[in-house]
């Protein structure tokens, strides 16, 4: 990778035109992609900011860190050490669903994919790159996964949340919610209060991904 931008930013020294002439197109790469599966493909189901906000920014910041950090020589180490890093991160303020984890994982590969080419990867392969990580994201959730949401409920019938009472409890939750319920899974519990988080999965069918709404 030319590393004349981050010298020329280190030594203060004029930076001209060419410096641009990898990152910019790299950079617009990266930004396309992640825009399109965290907000076309993710956000459009999902509905949630809070992972959205978490998805571009592990992205841009992974992305300026590894191009401005990385050469030929350092450049594989240091994308399997992010790689090892992230792949076992969790945040501890409260538990990540998996389809989300999973979303942060693929902005982080494509922030790393996408910074890390250099000489040895040309444009044209990581646009390649991008498209079939993109094309699989569509795919796999128009045809392999059912158009499912997800409501975190604070429920006070907590004597429903024993598992030989599961039919009871959707059945209660189908009724006041009026949503077509595919599973429940049960959070903290609070016996003081009598309540309990429960996270809701639900199936919605005038959700497509690439909605426009």
């Amino acid at each position: 990778m030319d590393t004349s931008l981050i010298h020329n930013l280190m030594a203060g020294t004029v930076i001209h035109p060419s410096d641009y002439m990898d990152f910019l197109p790299r950079f617009l790469i990266n930004l396309i992609t992640t825009y399109i599966i965290a907000v076309k493909i993710y956000y459009s189901r999902r509905k949630n900011r809070d992972y959205l906000f978490t998805m571009f920014m592990f992205n841009l910041v992974i992305f300026i860190v590894c191009y401005l950090l990385s050469s030929n020589e350092m450049s594989i180490g240091f994308a399997f050490g992010l790689f090892a890093v992230f792949s076992i991160l969790r945040y501890r303020t409260e538990q990540v669903p998996i389809r989300e984890m999973t979303y942060i994982f693929v902005a982080i590969s494509i922030a790393v994919i996408n910074a890390l080419g250099g000489e040895a990867i040309s444009l044209t392969a990581t646009v390649f790159a991008n498209i079939v990580i993109l094309s699989f994201v569509i795919y796999l959730e128009r045809n392999w996964v059912q158009n499912t949401l997800f409501k975190n409920i604070r429920y006070e019938k907590i004597e429903l949340i024993k598992p030989d009472r599961h039919e009871e409890l959707v059945a209660d939750l189908e009724g006041r919610t009026g949503l077509r319920i595919r599973r429940v899974e049960v959070g903290d519990i609070n016996f003081l209060n009598d309540t309990a988080n429960l996270t809701v999965y639900y199936y919605d069918p005038d959700i497509d991904v690439l909605d426009s709404k």
